[in-house]
Parts: structure tokens; sequence; C-alpha cells
């Protein structure tokens, strides 16, 4: 064990989450060359194989299993560390990731977010917007914009808002197309919408809301609905913050195609005291109370 060095279970960690080196030393910003050093130092240390080297990646042997869980309970107890000894503004420099969905992430947060990076130059905010769930305990986001409450894990969750979605068509289109006074109408009409076994969230399933339609365009990102329906290809289930913005669009049938969702704000328990965590998590959360017009418009 003199040759164990702690550090190496920080390169140990990432590859066991990343399940491959490339990726891995990307999420450290380190080279291929040193996290394989560093992994193979520790193996080499404890004297025995942490993974199972195969074409698609690696995978944790059963003795890389138990050391995962030492590490993350180790990776805890240094964040507990920090939060509670580190200088206030040390502790506001370093990155800051968030996980949000593409719309959220793109429409909302993107051009709202170099606020807060002017009151804090050494803040670094890494902005990953796309369709899919972010796992906190695997640290691919150090804070995660959900459409839904967590039901289990150490994971400390706030509702930032509800927000309701409508159907939405441009102007070219419904002025090229029969008119639509009711929901019998909508028959024959064109629908963009999501590709069926890539929605990422139960919640992201509504074209029952809308009636007996078959979307003919399908995406898994709705940047891309969006852009598809400015553009005049069909009717689109959209979020009202978004369609609104954009200036060709028209709203349809809004009395009679209504839904609401909730976006929840989640952070890990392990990171939420340290305060360039805190202090991002509350920047969002202030800019949807001061936009909540956006959200549920009247």
């Amino acid at each position: 064990m003199s040759d164990f060095n702690w550090n190496d279970l920080r390169y140990f960690l990432a590859v066991a989450r990343a399940g491959t080196l490339t990726t891995a030393a990307q999420r450290l910003r380190a080279d291929h060359t040193t996290v394989s050093r560093r992994v193979s130092a520790l193996e080499e240390a404890l004297r025995v194989t942490l993974f199972e080297r195969r074409p698609s990646g690696l995978t944790l042997t059963a003795q890389g299993e138990r050391l995962k869980q030492t590490a993350e309970a180790m990776e805890s107890a240094a964040f507990l560390a920090q939060s509670m000894v580190a200088d206030g503004d040390l502790s506001l420099s370093g990155a800051v990731r968030i996980g949000a969905p593409d719309g959220f992430g793109s429409c909302f947060l993107a051009p709202r977010i170099g606020a807060l990076c002017q009151r804090h130059p050494d803040l670094e905010v890494q902005l990953v917007a796309m369709p899919r769930v972010f796992s906190l305990s695997k640290r691919e986001a150090d804070i995660a914009i959900s459409l839904s409450c967590p039901q289990e894990g150490r994971l400390y969750a706030r509702k930032l808002t509800d927000y309701r979605l409508g159907l939405y068509a441009s102007a070219g289109y419904l002025e090229s197309h029969p008119a639509i006074a009711d929901r019998a109408d909508l028959a024959g009409h064109s629908f963009i919408s999501y590709i069926d076994d890539l929605i990422f969230a139960p919640e992201l399933d509504y074209v029952q809301a809308i009636g007996d339609i078959a979307p003919r365009i399908k995406s898994s990102s709705l940047v891309a609905q969006v852009n598809a329906t400015v553009a005049g290809a069909g009717l689109c289930m959209l979020p009202a913050f978004i369609a609104r913005a954009e200036a060709s669009l028209r709203p349809v049938l809004p009395e009679q195609v209504s839904i609401t969702r909730s976006f929840w704000l989640i952070v890990h328990e392990d990171m939420r005291s340290l305060a360039r965590i805190a202090m991002t998590a509350d920047f969002i959360a202030d800019a949807v109370r001061r936009e909540q017009g956006l959200f549920l418009p009247h």
C-alpha cells in the first residue's frame, strides 16, 4: 500500500462513470494517457484488476464495484469538507455543470446565464442542453432541471415552476390550410412531435392531449420541432415560453388544447452546500421567478 495514491481514486471514479478512458479524460480535462496511467497505477498499488477491457469500453470487476462504493463515500466526504472550510471567494470559482432539457436550456437559460458569469468571473458554467435524463449520482451534472420530482436517492429538489403547453402553427401554415375551429378540424392536418421510442420522460408523451392524430414529422429535439413549426411544416404542441417568442407562430384552439407540466431543480445532497452550486441554483430559481409570466401566460 506504500504506492497507493489517494488522488488516483478521482481518475478511477471518472472512468467507472464514463465507461471509456476518452470520455473520462474529457470530463477531467486530462489527456487519455494520463487517465490510463493513473488507473493502472491504482490497480498495481491495490494488486487487483478494477476494469475489464472490452471493445465497447470498460466495465467494473467485482473488486472495482466494491471500490467504487468506497471511493464515492470518500468523494462525498471531500465535498462536505470543502463546503465547511473553503474560503468564500475560492468556493465561487471552478465549474458548475447544468443539465437541462433542450427547450429550457437553450431557449430560456442560455440567454440569461451570462449574467451569472459576469457577477462571478472565476465561475465556469457548463450548460448541457439535451433531451435526456441526467444522473446526479454519476456526476453527469451538478444541477439538473427535470420534468418530475425524484422519488428516491440522496437528492434535493425544489419546484421551479409549472409551465403551459399549447398547440401552435405558423401564420403561413394556417393561411394555406383548412381553417381550424374545433378539435374535429384537426383531422387531416400535419403534425410535429417527438420520436416515440426516444421520449426521455413520460411527461413529454402528450399526443393524446391533442386527439386522434398521427405526427408525420418527429424529432427528439424540442428546438428542432420549434424550427420545423416556424418553417410551416405543421402543427406542434409547444411550451408557451418558447412559442410566444416566435413572432410567426399562432396559438391553435388555446381553450380546447392546453396542458400543464412542471420544471424541477435537482441537486445531489453532497453538492448542495457548495457555494458555487447553491449560488447557481439560486440564480436559476430567481430567473424563473422573475419571469413567471413567460411560463404561465394569461
